[in-house]
Parts: structure tokens; sequence; C-alpha cells
């Protein structure tokens, strides 16, 4: 329905629209773009090269786990970026920032903690949403 969405030198396999909000946690092996509010964890696929981008309008509610994160919107949670994280203009962190690389632009605020070579895997993340059913996985 949506194909490919390209922002940088970066295929966006997921749109996750400013219209819409998720409950539960995502697991992602690709690009995702997160449009609108997540609440819950996104969570990537180990050994992957996926890429979290949250673009002005979105919001997220939980821990992001992933080799690429990009912000330009608002984190409510710690941020594990095994390889790059991008802070842009008006990225809002509440949370640590775990990297092992960083580009912050002037406007971006983190209210929390960075620790460079630090960024943990899935395996130390608890789910937020308590839940029997199953969780949503975005490929």
């Amino acid at each position: 329905m949506f194909g490919s969405k390209n922002v940088g030198d970066v295929d966006y396999d997921t749109l996750i629209s400013a219209k819409t909000e998720v409950v539960g946690d995502l697991y992602v092996s690709g690009a995702i773009h997160i449009g609108g509010t997540v609440k819950g964890n996104i969570v990537a696929e180990k050994d992957t090269k996926a890429t979290v981008l949250v673009s002005e309008k979105g919001r997220i509610e939980g821990q992001i786990v992933a080799p690429n994160v990009i912000v330009n919107g608002e984190v409510v949670g710690d941020i594990h970026a095994s390889e790059y994280i991008e802070l842009a203009k008006k990225a809002r962190i509440t949370g640590d920032v775990y990297y092992s690389s960083m580009e912050m632009v002037l406007g971006a605020q983190v209210t929390g903690q960075l620790h460079h070579g630090k960024a943990a895997d899935a395996s130390t993340i608890k789910p937020v949403v308590a839940t029997d059913a199953p969780l949503a996985k975005v490929d």
C-alpha cells in the first residue's frame, strides 16, 4: 500500500503515520519511519542494519534498541544505538542515550545521560505492555 519511503539514503519499509498510535512493542529488521505515536519499545532484530527514524511529529514512549537511530521528534525512554545516532534540531529525549557514534544538531535536547560505547542488545529490554496477545512484528 505505501511502498518504500525514502528519507536520505535509507529505504523505509514501514511508515507509522502522524494519525496512528501503536500500543505494544515493535520488532524490526528493516527501516521504520515513525510519524505517529508508539507506546512500547522498538527493538531491532540482532545482526540487522535496521534504522529507526522518529520524525518531527513522532513520539515514542518506550526504549529504542537499533543499530541506527535518527530522532527529530520526542522519545520518552532510553535509546541504545549500537552503530549511529543522529539527534536533529527538534529532537527531545527524556532518557539516557547509549551510542557508538553520534551527530547532534544545535537545538536537540537530551534530559538524561550520554553513554559512549555502551549500547545494550534486545535481551535487556523488558516489554512496556504486559499482555498475552502476540506482539507486532514489522519487516
